[in-house]
């Protein structure tokens, strides 16, 4: 049961940006969301975006550094995964 966080290394507009993904449930992940001030907008069907300058501040309130591929590892593993196939088109 843990909410993880990857490094930023996301380009877009003008900032770095990294995820935050649950790999026990989305309400776990929408519970830290919440802990953390994330505003809704930045769920992206299985992660929430945020940016670098507030890593820290994540990792601060429990978000566990992970590696990219370990996060995606863990999470297709727990189930929650959206792969780039399934997400809605434009």
């Amino acid at each position: 049961m843990s909410v993880l966080i990857d490094s930023p290394r996301w380009p877009a507009h003008g900032r770095l940006w990294g995820h935050l993904v649950s790999d026990t449930s989305v309400d776990e992940l929408h519970d830290f969301a919440v802990r953390a001030g994330l505003p809704p907008r930045a769920f992206d069907l299985d992660h929430y975006d945020y940016p670098a300058e507030r890593y820290d501040h994540y990792v601060g309130l429990g978000a566990v550094p992970v590696g990219r591929r370990e996060m995606v590892r863990r999470l297709a593993a727990s189930g929650l995964r959206v792969r780039g196939a399934d997400r809605p088109g434009p």
